[in-house]
């Protein structure tokens, strides 16, 4: 679990996040959403520490991030798990080089115990005989999917995703999604998924998020998001033609 209490950032005389709190539950997609510049880019960067917060605190299972000690934030960052949103992968290691980077990064692990861990991570996001691939062999698909196994290497408890659906088609997307909620759920990490594909809020939104202009406006589920009287956020939700049809 991760709280984000009275979170306040300017950037200069920008004020970014106008106090922000929220619960982002274990074992549950909680995703941030929100137009272009709201903000929820901005929130993500601080609970990972890229950004200060200028004041409130930020708990990992109620432990202040910003009170710990060198030491202790270096073990909690080793809990972490990070999607980027272009998968990040490096181009010149092969796949199962991607995925044993943080391994190698952060723990003693012997090399057979890297590779039986390289091919668990791989058969958990259902991906085989792809070890001594380059990136530029993959898929779209099959690189965020390599991404996540990285991500998951170190057996994070927090799982961070930035837009993990980003230049994917709408099948592929929809297999990314679930596989982010099923790893979610059988792991019991607390994922956060910063995204404005109301796509994959439909499909995997159990902790929803919605900032605007620097504000917590609204949190929800998937299921209350389409009957909210909010119109800042009725607006986001029913942009496209499509979603504007199941609001008749």
């Amino acid at each position: 679990m991760i709280q984000v209490k009275n979170i306040f950032k300017n950037f200069g005389e920008n004020q970014v996040l106008n106090d922000i709190n929220f619960t982002f539950h274990a074992g549950k997609t909680n995703l941030v959403i929100g137009a272009s510049g709201s903000g929820k880019t901005t929130l993500i960067k601080c609970m990972v520490g890229l950004h200060q917060t200028d004041s409130g605190s930020i708990l990992f299972n109620e432990s202040s991030f910003n009170d710990l000690a060198k030491k202790e934030k270096r073990k909690l960052r080793k809990e972490i798990g990070m999607l980027f949103q272009g998968g990040a992968l490096f181009d010149y290691l092969t796949v199962e080089e991607n995925i044993a980077f943080p391994i190698t990064m952060f723990t003693n692990m012997h090399d057979e115990e890297k590779r039986e861990r390289v091919n668990f991570c791989l058969q958990r996001v259902n991906l085989t005989n792809v070890n001594k691939l380059f990136p530029s062999e993959l898929s779209g698909g099959m690189m965020k999917r390599v991404a996540i196994a990285r991500a998951i290497s170190m057996k994070p408890k927090y799982l961070f995703c930035d837009e993990p659906n980003s230049g994917l088609d709408p099948q592929t997307s929809i297999i990314i999604d679930n596989l982010i909620q099923e790893i979610t759920e059988e792991y019991n990490i607390t994922t956060i998924v910063n995204t404005h594909d109301m796509n994959s809020v439909m499909e995997i939104g159990q902790n929803i998020a919605f900032i605007d202009k620097g504000r917590l406006a609204w949190s929800g589920d998937k299921e209350s998001i389409l009957h909210s009287n909010l119109k800042e956020l009725n607006d986001f939700v029913f942009a496209s033609k499509l979603f504007k049809k199941l609001k008749i």
